[in-house]
């Protein structure tokens, strides 16, 4: 009887029997198939036969290249070596007091111009954006003006208000407006013409749906425009208005035409009585080009502050 229930207890996969009886599983390296192309069996002749990747030669953008350095490097030996610039003569009046003065006058000028600039242009922005005709053609008409007109024109009429009207509401505007004043409005009101395009394209920039979700959400126009609109309008508002700034702050030199003592105008001064023109126009040329640089760094942090979220942010 035990010999019959031995017979019949089940035998686990496990069992010496049945690992015995069962095939081994085919070994990787021993199974003999069709040659691969360029497969010789070895490593090094499997190297061999892997394409090797050539990067192309770009032997023309490297001779432009040279030819470009070479330009520049003699144009600043002739500038270093060239005696007549009179760098020595640069060193001197780089700091002076007038030319001190006259750079913060037209710093003072550039940001009080696009302050104003601005405000006035953000109105105008509005004023064509609204349903109302009467707005629309007034502010479309400002811009049109102002744009179509050359600056310097633009100061002269401000400057000779006097020969136009005499007197206005009683009173004498002869010398109402001093040089500076004259400077801060011709130049103000040309800049919200530009400011107002800027501003206008970056409200327009906004998608509609962005509108629509605020309105769902019961939020007041004013605080639709300064939390929903704004925010979004300042990355495609940004670029220009540091273009603007940039533009306003060497279209300051054109005051000068008036009497206005900024920083061009200073120099002029000095030239007058040294007769040392090209040293004293570096003066200007070298802070007109430090100050823009350092506005163009500015300006680059505040569209990457602007662009946060979003690809642009670099």
């Amino acid at each position: 009887m035990s010999a019959q229930t031995e017979s019949l207890t089940p035998v686990s996969a496990s069992s010496p029997t049945l690992s015995s009886a069962s095939p081994a599983p085919p070994d990787p390296t021993s199974v003999v198939g069709p040659p691969v192309p360029g497969d010789s069996g070895t490593e090094d002749a499997g190297a061999e036969a892997v394409p090797r990747i050539v990067p192309v030669r770009r032997t023309g953008q490297w001779v432009a290249a040279a030819i470009v350095l070479a330009l520049l490097g003699l144009v600043l030996v002739s500038v270093v070596r060239n005696d007549a610039f009179q760098w020595d003569v640069v060193g001197q009046y780089f700091t002076t007091d007038s030319v001190l003065r006259g750079l913060g006058l037209t710093l003072w000028l550039t940001a009080v111009v696009m302050v104003l600039g601005f405000a006035l242009g953000a109105l105008l922005a509005v004023m064509r954006l609204s349903g109302n005709r009467v707005l629309q053609a007034s502010s479309w008409g400002y811009i049109w003006l102002f744009r179509s007109t050359p600056i310097l024109v633009q100061l002269l009429f401000w400057f000779n208000i006097g020969a136009l009207y005499p007197e206005i509401l009683g009173v004498n505007t002869v010398n109402l407006l001093g040089p500076v004043t004259v400077a801060v409005v011709g130049l103000t009101l040309h800049e919200a013409a530009y400011a107002a395009e800027v501003v206008r394209g970056g409200i327009l920039s906004v998608e509609r749906g962005q509108l629509e979700a605020a309105q769902s959400l019961g939020l007041g126009p004013w605080r639709r425009f300064r939390r929903i609109v704004l925010p979004q309008a300042m990355r495609s508002i940004v670029p220009p208005a540091g273009n603007m700034l940039i533009g306003a702050l060497k279209g300051t030199s054109i005051v000068s035409i008036i009497a206005v003592q900024d920083l061009l105008y200073s120099v002029q001064l000095v030239y007058h009585r040294t007769y040392q023109i090209i040293p004293l126009l570096l003066v200007a040329t070298i802070w007109y080009a430090v100050i823009t640089s350092l506005l163009s760094v500015g300006q680059h942090y505040v569209e990457r502050y602007y662009a946060r979220g979003t690809a642009d942010a670099r």
